[in-house]
């Protein structure tokens, strides 16, 4: 037997404008501007510049109206004087404008590049090959991964030659194809290991005693290198620490990863923008939003003008109504989308602001040892919003201080207690903990169960396995990696 019953439920969901409100805030500058350009190009009622006879002293008024639903209004509910009198619409919902002083950098360079593979095959045109030659010789670079090896076993690449280019040759033959492909550019492309890639590229310098040694070493030697068995190494070769120290310079020069420089098997150059910028001026801290991130926008006159005619008509048709409907949509989309972005400014400022106010020390001097312990819901409590709402503007965004550009994540850290019983920041004790890796003897570089020692003579208690944490999180090596003739 069928049972029926009422079941009442209170939900909370955001709004699409609310969800689009919200990646709008998490985009960093550049994007912030491509997502601006495309609201431009797909709505012709959204309008770039300052609008002509616009006052934009304004301050900010109370929020648009989200509820309107175009598709269930007809047109002759429309009241036309709603967007046309300048009295009705306050300015804040026709127009935005830049209120930072950050004028700088209006255009990002930017590089064209092509991908590694095609740079590398590039280079094989100025060199002579049968077709044969050719075909090994492209499927050798079309096997060169983004850090510029050759992984895989030569006679794997002799089956694959066999059974999807229908070339027939010895692994012999491979090996005499890939010195040419090793010959190319950058020095060390193309090596099938670690000690292959670098004798390469010692191998293109002057032989010079030294680097005759470092290929020796190399070569014949690479597992004690590795290892830094010094003391192996002198006996092995025969030869001072004065000589070894030069050969090991000289490897220390090398590049292990060649294709590196073409992250991703393509060329990027990374050109980051900073959102918000710190300035000390008169001991007080300046903070300003870049300002690329508030454009100037305001509603098409020539759609203002539209809804005029239709109002001025004396017979509507139908075609008029469908007209004025379209025009209604694209002004409600225009308005909230300028509202939406000074939303954005909104937030972006206050959340910064709170952090800088936060971490006001460290702003003013720079010393990495003055950052507070911060987590995201302190500054979401600050500035009353949601912990999400901080997330989205710090895991993005990135501001200019006179002490370098920072990911503004970077400046969150939990807390730990000192020996006083004082919160002090994870950041700070990092900062020490490179210090005394830094001033160590390198001869006899610290163990973990050392460094834990001295921390704890600084007056923070933190066990081994912390540090290792710590130095791991810093790409420190262990203390057998660190050392040094």
């Amino acid at each position: 037997m069928l049972k029926q019953h009422l079941q009442f439920k209170l939900s909370q969901k955001l709004s699409p404008q609310q969800i689009q409100l919200m990646k709008l805030i998490q985009l960093p500058t550049q994007a912030f501007e491509q997502r601006l350009k495309q609201e431009l190009e797909e709505n012709p009622a959204l309008e770039s510049g300052k609008a002509e006879g616009d006052d934009l002293d304004d301050e900010y008024g109370e929020s648009f109206d989200e509820s309107n639903d175009s598709e269930t209004i007809a047109a002759d509910e429309i009241n036309i004087d709603d967007y046309l009198s300048d009295d009705e619409i306050p300015d804040y919902r026709t127009q935005i404008s830049n209120y930072s002083a950050d004028d700088d950098e209006k255009s990002v360079p930017y590089a064209a590049g092509i991908s590694f593979n095609q740079y590398l095959l590039n280079q094989l045109n100025t060199v002579y090959l049968d077709d044969q030659e050719w075909a090994i010789a492209e499927f050798l670079v079309g096997s060169v991964d983004e850090s510029g090896y050759i992984r895989r076993p030569l006679s794997d690449i002799v089956d694959d030659l066999a059974f999807t280019q229908n070339v027939y040759v010895d692994e012999e033959k491979v090996k005499e194809v890939l010195k040419t492909v090793q010959a190319l550019d950058p020095p060390g492309v193309a090596a099938c290991s670690l000690d292959e890639c670098l004798t390469i590229q010692l191998k293109r310098k002057t032989g010079t005693p030294s680097i005759t040694l470092a290929i020796s070493i190399l070569e014949k030697s690479f597992d004690h290198f590795t290892k830094k068995h010094y003391d192996k190494l002198l006996q092995k070769h025969h030869i001072s620490e004065e000589e070894l120290k030069a050969a090991i310079a000289e490897i220390e020069k090398l590049n292990p990863k060649p294709g590196g420089a073409y992250s991703g098997n393509n060329r990027i150059i990374e050109h980051i923008v900073p959102d918000f910028s710190i300035r000390i001026v008169d001991g007080e801290l300046e903070l300003t939003l870049n300002g690329r991130n508030a454009p100037e926008l305001h509603v098409s006159k020539e759609y203002s003008n539209m809804l005029q005619g239709y109002k001025n008509a004396k017979e509507k048709s139908k075609d008029q109504k469908d007209a004025v409907l379209f025009i209604k949509q694209k002004l409600d989309a225009a308005k909230w989308f300028i509202d939406a972005i000074k939303q954005r400014q909104q937030t972006l400022y206050i959340t910064m602001n709170a952090i800088m106010q936060y971490q006001e020390e460290y702003f003013l001097t720079g010393d990495e040892r003055k950052l507070k312990p911060m987590i995201l819901k302190d500054i979401a409590d600050r500035i009353d919003m949601d912990v999400s709402t901080v997330s989205r503007v710090a895991n993005s965004k990135y501001v200019d201080t006179p002490y370098g550009t920072k990911l503004i994540k970077d400046y969150f850290s939990e807390a730990m207690k000192n020996e006083q019983g004082e919160d002090v920041s994870t950041k700070e004790i990092k900062k020490i903990l490179e210090t005394v890796i830094r001033e160590e003897d390198k001869k006899k570089p610290l163990t973990d169960d050392s460094l834990a020692k001295i921390l704890k003579e600084k007056g923070y208690p933190i066990a081994r396995r912390t540090v290792a944490k710590y130095r791991e999180q810093m790409d420190l090596p262990v203390a057998r990696l660190r050392k040094k003739i």
